[in-house]
């Protein structure tokens, strides 16, 4: 195995070009998730224009959406093995392209009315592309904020694109929601779902533009340079107990996201109007206010595992979610208004002690080498198994049971599942990132 340093060699870029390269990261991530608010929201619309005769329609697009999620591993591994051959940069510009044109697609597609099953079958195609370029990006866009971020800023800076993403939800979820409220219900099943999607064509431009004019990451480059870059690293990193370990801990640690972002977030104005019977407007005010309150907090978070360490922050979150998971969610089922933003607003600070922190957590798991293929294969297949699946589950859970309040149940058993991964993790957080 080549090496480029016996010792990991701190990153000396200036300020001004990570703030440039950041800029470019959070454009992408924006425009790659800015659909998962779109379906969070109309997912009644859709079920009514894709699947019009079934009794199950919310449950159908969710199943629609969650299939999306089992691509992302394979998006992870093909994007994270390329990404670790010829470069970062090249493959952001990719994956931007291809989930643009797959969202913009949704927007042109015919409906059940027009072409029968196609209709369906042809939306869960279009979602497979995206859940395969946004595997491509979640471990690409946080590798690369990592390796330009100035040294003691990384969780900082990376921190910045998940403010990023879940902004792109609220946008989402905004757009989705003026125009359900300005065309009317009869109108959105016409023709009004398809301006949210084809709205992903402007974003996907700018992001392409962006990330085509920043360079690759000093950390590429010098083992680029150096000849140091792995030949296969997907298998480098099954081939090393370390790697191997690292990405068992990438599964596991992110288990929060689902009842975090997949169920708190995405799913949270479906279950408040199909399960609580909050009005959708109502259910888009409790949820933007939380996205407010969680972009808010992120930044803090991240600058705070950079003082005291990403274990500290990750466990204090992960503890804080097992004890207030269930008492927030009563709050959010008493039907009132503001005790439901109360009680999400406290969900979404305490998860951004997750969100803020655990992709730069890690990043820090594995070496340069490595570390987009490891890294994205690991973060993917958790994200297939416990993020897009969480929505379709509580839907069948609660249909099954009764109890709506399955996703506080949900909240709390994923914390303890990420509370006893951290346990497990070496904090990275004051040493340089290794490229070898």
């Amino acid at each position: 195995m080549a090496t480029v340093a016996a010792q990991p060699i701190p990153n000396t870029v200036d300020s001004r070009t990570a703030r440039k390269v950041t800029l470019a990261g959070c454009v992408g991530i924006f425009a790659e998730l800015y659909d998962n608010g779109i379906f969070g929201f109309m997912a009644g619309t859709l079920g009514a224009v894709f699947f019009p005769d079934s009794a199950n329609a919310v449950q159908l697009v969710f199943l629609g959406y969650a299939v999306s999620f089992f691509f992302r591993p394979l998006g992870g591994v093909i994007c994270g093995h390329l990404g670790d051959r010829i470069g970062r940069q090249r493959m952001l510009v990719f994956v931007i392209m291809l989930i643009s044109v797959a969202t913009a697609a949704i927007g042109l597609l015919p409906t059940y009315a027009s072409i029968g099953i196609a209709a369906p079958a042809l939306l869960i195609l279009l979602r497979v592309m995206q859940g395969f370029s946004v595997g491509g990006e979640a471990s690409g866009a946080m590798s690369f904020l990592a390796e330009h971020a100035p040294e003691g800023k990384r969780g900082l800076y990376t921190s910045y694109a998940q403010i990023a993403s879940f902004l792109s939800l609220l946008t989402g979820t905004l757009i989705a929601a003026a125009l359900t409220s300005g065309l009317g219900a009869d109108r959105m099943e016409s023709y009004g779902w398809r301006i949210p999607f084809l709205l992903a064509i402007p974003l996907g431009i700018t992001g392409i533009y962006i990330r085509k004019r920043i360079s690759d990451t000093p950390n590429f480059t010098r083992l680029q340079e150096s000849g140091g870059l792995s030949r296969n690293p997907l298998k480098e990193a099954f081939s090393s107990a370390e790697h191997r370990r690292a990405m068992l801990l990438a599964l596991f640690i992110p288990l929060m996201n689902g009842s975090g972002y997949y169920v708190l977030f995405g799913y949270m104005p479906t279950f408040m109007n199909t399960e609580l019977h909050f009005s959708k407007v109502q259910g888009l005010l409790v949820t933007a206010t939380s996205l407010v309150a969680i972009s808010i907090a992120i930044p803090y978070m991240g600058r705070l595992s950079d003082r005291i360490g990403r274990k500290k922050v990750l466990s204090a979150a992960a503890i804080a979610m097992a004890i207030a998971g269930i008492p927030c969610y009563l709050l959010i089922g008493t039907g009132s208004v503001p005790l439901a933003a109360l009680g999400a607003c406290i969900m979404a600070v305490i998860f951004a002690g997750h969100t803020g922190v655990i992709h730069i957590l890690l990043v820090e798991l594995f070496p340069t080498r490595v570390r987009y293929s490891a890294y994205g294969l690991g973060y993917n297949v958790s994200a297939a198994l416990f993020g897009g699946t969480a929505p379709l589950l509580m839907t069948y859970l609660i249909s099954e049971t009764g109890n709506v309040n399955m996703p506080a149940f949900y909240a709390v058993i994923t914390a303890l599942g990420t509370l006893i991964a951290v346990s497990r993790v070496k904090d990275r957080a004051h040493l340089p990132l290794r490229d070898a």
